[in-house]
C-alpha cells in the first residue's frame, strides 16, 4: 500500500438541507425542506464510506440497496439511482420526507461513529425528486399474471408498499380506501409542509400503474365485509386501516367547543384542505391561543399548522423534557424555530370553559422526573401545589391514536388484543384467519411510515406463498 493510499479520507463535512426561513414559512404551507440540488447531492453521496458490511442495509426495514443508489448519485447516474431505488421501495419521495432516517440506516452508519452519517434520506428524496422532474419513470418487470385476486384495505404506507409489491410477483391486486382520496395517513396526517399532497398522489398514481385497481369511498366492514369480500373471489385480504381512533386524557372540559383530537384537526386542514382558505372553506376555528398536548411528530404536527392557520401564541404542553420528547429532533427543531412555545414538565389537568360552552383556559399541572418506566424514559410526577393556568381558545390533544376497531369488529373469527390491535405473525403478517393478513399500525399500534411499509413488504411475500400454496 502506498504512503498516499494509507492517508486517512478528510473529514467532509455533511450537506445541509436548504430550508425555508422560518419567518417566512410560518406563514405559508409550502414545503420546509427545499430539497438538494444536483451539485449538494453528488458531493453529500460522495461522503459514503462504501462499507463492505453495508449496515444501513440492515438499518432499513424495506431493505434498500443504500450504497448501491448512494453510489449511482456519486457517479451522476441519477436514472439508474431512481431504477435501484424503486426495485425496493414503491414510495421514496414519501420515505425521504417523512422517514427517521436518524433512528434506522443513518443511525449504524459508519461515518456516524465519530461524525455525522451521509444523510440517505435526503438522497433518497433527491432521487425520486429528480425522478418527476425528468418525467422518466423508472417501471420494473412485472411477473406473469398468475390470476389470483388479493384485497387490500387502507392505502396506507402498509397497503399501498404491499399491493405494489404483490402487483410485481402477477397476482391482480385491488385496494379499497373509505375516504375519497387514497394515501390513508400520509394525505390525512402529514402536514403539506412536511409532505406535500401533489407527491403521494404521483406515489399512488405509480402504484396504480403496476396494474393495482383503486377503489376509494369504500368501507369495508359497512359497503363489505371482509367474509364478504372473499365470497366475492379475492384469495388473499390484507388489513392496513391504521391507527385512526384518537386517544383523549379524560378529564374535565374535554368535552368543549374548541378541544380537538390531532386527527380531526389534521385532517381538516390536510385532507378537507383548509389550509387552502378560502378557496376551500372548510370549517377548522383555530383562534389567537391554542394549546397542543404531546411531544410526538403529530403533535409538532398539529403545532405547525395551528401557526401557519393564523394562532399568535401555540403552546406546546409535554409532561416530561424536551429531552424525552418522542418527536424527531428535526421537527421539533423546525416548530421552535417557527415561534412553537414548548411548555416542558407540565401536563393538563382540566380543561375550562366560558359561559357559552368555548375553550378559555387549560389548567396544568408541573412535572418532575422520577425513575424510567417501561418506556425507559423517566416516569413524570406531578409537583404538588404548582397548578397554573395558560389562556388558549383551542385545545388539541395529541396524546396518541389507536387501531380503527371497525374491520375487527365486523370480522367474525379475528383475534385482537386487549387494545383492539389486529393479532398477525410479526413476519408474516398472518391473522387467526386462513387467508387473511394484516400489518402496520393496526397491529402495532401507531409507529412510523417505515415500520408500516416494512410489515407490508413481509406480508406481500406471505401472501405471494400463500396463492402458490408454498
Amino acid at each position: 500500500m502506498s504512503a498516499q493510499e494509507s492517508k486517512p479520507r478528510p473529514k467532509v463535512p455533511r450537506e445541509e438541507m436548504p430550508r425555508q426561513d422560518p419567518a417566512v414559512r410560518r406563514h405559508n404551507f409550502d414545503e420546509v425542506a427545499l430539497g438538494y440540488s444536483e451539485e449538494q447531492a453528488v458531493r453529500e453521496a460522495g461522503r459514503c464510506l462504501k462499507c463492505k458490511k453495508m449496515p444501513c442495509v440492515g438499518g432499513c426495514p424495506v431493505e434498500i440497496d443504500i450504497p448501491q443508489f448512494v453510489s449511482l448519485i456519486g457517479e451522476k447516474k441519477f436514472d439508474e439511482a431512481v431504477a435501484s431505488l424503486r426495485g425496493k421501495n414503491s414510495l421514496p419521495a414519501v420515505c425521504g420526507r417523512v422517514c427517521p432516517q436518524e433512528d434506522q440506516c443513518e443511525k449504524v452508519c459508519a461515518l456516524g461513529v465519530k461524525g455525522e452519517p451521509v444523510a440517505i434520506g435526503r438522497l433518497e428524496r433527491f432521487a425520486a425528486d429528480w425522478e418527476m422532474k425528468s418525467g422518466k419513470t423508472a417501471r420494473p418487470e412485472i411477473a406473469p399474471t398468475t390470476g389470483k385476486r388479493v384485497a387490500v384495505v387502507g392505502s396506507g404506507p402498509a397497503g399501498l408498499t404491499l399491493a405494489g409489491d404483490l402487483a410485481k410477483m402477477g397476482h391482480g391486486v385491488t385496494v379499497f380506501e373509505a375516504l375519497h382520496k387514497h394515501g390513508g395517513v400520509l394525505v390525512y396526517g402529514i402536514p403539506e409542509f412536511r409532505l406535500p399532497k401533489e407527491i403521494v398522489k404521483r406515489e399512488v398514481d405509480y402504484i396504480a400503474g403496476l396494474g393495482v385497481k383503486m377503489v376509494a369511498n369504500f368501507v369495508v366492514g359497512k359497503t363489505r365485509t371482509v367474509e364478504e369480500l372473499r365470497r366475492e373471489g379475492f384469495d388473499a385480504v390484507f388489513i392496513g386501516t391504521g391507527a385512526g381512533l384518537p386517544y383523549f386524557m379524560n378529564i374535565a372540559g374535554e368535552n368543549l367547543n374548541g378541544v380537538y383530537s390531532a386527527n380531526e384537526f389534521l385532517t381538516r386542514s390536510n385532507l378537507m384542505k383548509a389550509y387552502e382558505f378560502p378557496r376551500y372553506d372548510t370549517p377548522i376555528k383555530v383562534g389567537k391561543r391554542v394549546a397542543v398536548v404531546g411531544g410526538g411528530n403529530v403533535a409538532m404536527d398539529s403545532a405547525r399548522t395551528a401557526i401557519r392557520l393564523g394562532a399568535d401564541h401555540v403552546y406546546c404542553v409535554y409532561r416530561r423534557s424536551r429531552v424525552e420528547m418522542p418527536a424527531r429532533a428535526e421537527e421539533i427543531e423546525n416548530a421552535l424555530e417557527e415561534e412553537m412555545i414548548l411548555k416542558e414538565l407540565t401536563n393538563p389537568v382540566r380543561i375550562i370553559g366560558d359561559e357559552q360552552g368555548w375553550v378559555k383556559e387549560i389548567e396544568c399541572i408541573q412535572m418532575g422526573l422520577g425513575e424510567p418506566d417501561a418506556s425507559g424514559r423517566r416516569r413524570p410526577v406531578p409537583i404538588e401545589g404548582s397548578e397554573f393556568r395558560i389562556p388558549v381558545e383551542i385545545v388539541v390533544m395529541a396524546i396518541g391514536q389507536g387501531p380503527n376497531p371497525l374491520v375487527p369488529s365486523t370480522t367474525s373469527g379475528l383475534e385482537t388484543t386487549k387494545w383492539g390491535n389486529i393479532i398477525a405473525d410479526e413476519a408474516t403478517g398472518q391473522t387467526s384467519l386462513d387467508g387473511v393478513f394484516a400489518g402496520g399500525d393496526i397491529v402495532t399500534g401507531a409507529a412510523t411510515v417505515i415500520l408500516a411499509m416494512g410489515a407490508g413488504r413481509k406480508a406481500a411475500r406471505a401472501i405471494d406463498r400463500y396463492l402458490r400454496g408454498s
